[in-house]
């Protein structure tokens, strides 16, 4: 069993994001707006965070190839996804002066934090096992989703489902996979073990965030 599919199902957490109900909201239709909003502004927040680690990966990357397959990865998160976030905010009834002075959640810092750190400290091994439960777990979910059958409404909802269960999303997946099992020979399993877990733990509270709309103690 390579690293990667040891590290899928030796996290347990993993396995209980699927039936999240933000999740299950989402695939039969029945979450609320709000959360879904609220959900909205704090991955835009991420995103920004989750750049600056694939800066950090295009930094630490071996070779050319894996170094520019990371810098297109970053180029298409800040010039395109961050776009098409912006654009699907306001279809979902988010104004753009909204989501720009959106702060992080307690939920949100935590794990772009935890994400930040093992980028800045850790070599590439360390950032693909921090980065890869999100990457990896969102593939899963929209294709299990999409497979039950998306809602017809809200109509944002489906087109959300529809793009994480794009081939080309899931290929991105797949080809992490194949960096951490590359550099799996020289590299320290029971660290990556931790990393992984960790970042699988915070995909998980992130939807649990969402859903109770988490803020900061008064």
């Amino acid at each position: 069993m390579s690293l990667s599919q040891t590290l899928h199902a030796a996290t347990p957490t993993w396995h209980k994001t699927l039936t999240h109900p933000f999740v299950v909201g989402l695939g039969d239709g029945s979450l609320p707006l709000e959360k879904f909003q609220f959900y909205m502004c704090q991955d835009y927040i991420f995103l920004i965070e989750y750049s600056r680690v694939l800066a950090l990966a295009t930094a630490k990357a071996p070779d050319l190839d894996t170094m520019g397959r990371f810098a297109q990865l970053l180029d298409a998160t800040l010039n395109q996804e961050m776009a098409l976030h912006r654009a699907f905010a306001v279809e979902c009834g988010i104004s753009a002066e909204t989501l720009e002075a959106t702060q992080a959640a307690p939920t949100t810092q935590a794990y772009t934090n935890h994400l930040v750190r093992v980028a800045a400290l850790g070599d590439l091994a360390a950032i693909v096992s921090a980065v890869l439960p999100c990457q990896w777990g969102y593939s899963e979910i929209g294709q299990a989703l999409v497979r039950q059958g998306k809602p017809s409404t809200p109509a944002f909802y489906g087109k959300w489902i529809d793009m994480y269960a794009d081939p080309e999303f899931a290929a991105l997946s797949t080809w992490l996979r194949d960096v951490l099992d590359r550099l799996a020979p020289t590299a320290d399993e029971k660290q990556l073990t931790q990393i992984f877990q960790s970042s699988a733990r915070y995909e998980y509270l992130f939807w649990e965030m969402a859903y109770q709309m988490q803020d900061w103690p008064a």
